[in-house]
């Protein structure tokens, strides 16, 4: 091989050396580019997971916040909602301690999320509904409370009226007395105004007409109090009922009374008894558990 051809081998074999670096140079730069186009898209996809995976935090937080904000009394439904909500809380904790996140990850929450809110979208209208019926409900007992106040002060105030028409009956129906009056006489039974010489006591009235009385036998009883407001009577055991209440009488007397006026007198005898004192005497009446008259005298 002479010299202009070793030349000529030469520069063939430094033009495919070049070729191959150039290629080579040229493939590298193609992987370079590759390497970063790929890493933006990494970088892009990841952003995009990150976002997607804030959303679905935002919106579970949204959710509870939701759940938080409902009420009823209806026993059933708080249980439901108090799983309803274990269910968001531990979805959101699941997503904010999840590292690695991929699409189908994100994917699977966000359907779950869908889920959790449409749970809530019905447990809304339910309670709406409940809350409805117990405004009506309870709109209905104050109707309901209002027309038995009415009807308690309608019965209380027939109550009243019939307590007053029966204490207008009952003293209506009581016995009135008319000229009455007290007076000592002596022993010719004639009127005296000295203590001295009073044997007797007369007390005289007379019994006005009534129809509403009832009629038949009656007991009329006579107080006598002297002037130092002692009780003048025969026994302790002379007793009547008067307001609830055994009280000693004086003198007594049983008359038939038929709703027409009748006279009576009473008479308190003196003659064994010892001498009154002088001063102003007091008479009360009583019948049918009511005073009905009271008179005074005075003897010297």
């Amino acid at each position: 091989m002479n010299e202009t051809e070793a030349i000529n081998n030469q520069k063939k074999k430094d033009l495919r050396n070049n070729i191959i670096v150039i290629t080579l140079s040229v493939v590298l730069v193609a992987v370079v580019i590759l390497f970063f186009i790929q890493r933006k898209e990494h970088n892009v996809i990841i952003n995009e997971i990150k976002a997607d995976k804030d959303a679905i935090q935002f919106q579970l937080t949204e959710i509870a916040a939701g759940y938080d904000s409902l009420s009823t009394e209806n026993d059933t439904i708080n249980e439901q909602l108090f799983i309803a909500q274990a269910k968001v809380r531990d979805l959101l904790i699941e997503v904010e301690q999840t590292k690695k996140v991929s699409y189908k990850k994100i994917s699977g929450y966000q359907k779950q999320v869908t889920t959790l809110r449409g749970i809530m979208r019905d447990f809304v209208v339910q309670i709406d509904s409940l809350n409805e019926i117990n405004k009506e409900l309870r709109a209905e007992n104050l109707e309901v409370k209002e027309q038995y106040k009415q009807v308690e002060q309608k019965n209380e105030k027939l109550n009243k009226e019939k307590q007053n028409l029966q204490q207008n009956l009952q003293r209506a129906s009581m016995l009135e007395v008319r000229e009455l009056f007290a007076e000592p006489l002596n022993q010719r039974s004639k009127t005296t105004r000295f203590a001295k010489k009073t044997a007797k006591i007369k007390i005289y009235f007379v019994l006005s007409a009534n129809v509403t009385t009832k009629r038949g036998a009656k007991n009329i009883y006579a107080r006598i109090m002297r002037p130092d407001q002692l009780l003048m009577s025969k026994s302790e055991n002379n007793l009547f009922r008067f307001e609830d209440l055994k009280i000693q009488y004086s003198a007594m007397r049983e008359v038939i009374y038929e709703g027409k006026e009748l006279p009576v007198a009473i008479y308190w005898d003196n003659s064994n008894e010892p001498k009154l004192m002088p001063g102003q005497y007091t008479i009360n009446l009583f019948a049918d558990g009511n005073e009905i008259g009271e008179t005074t005298f005075t003897i010297k």
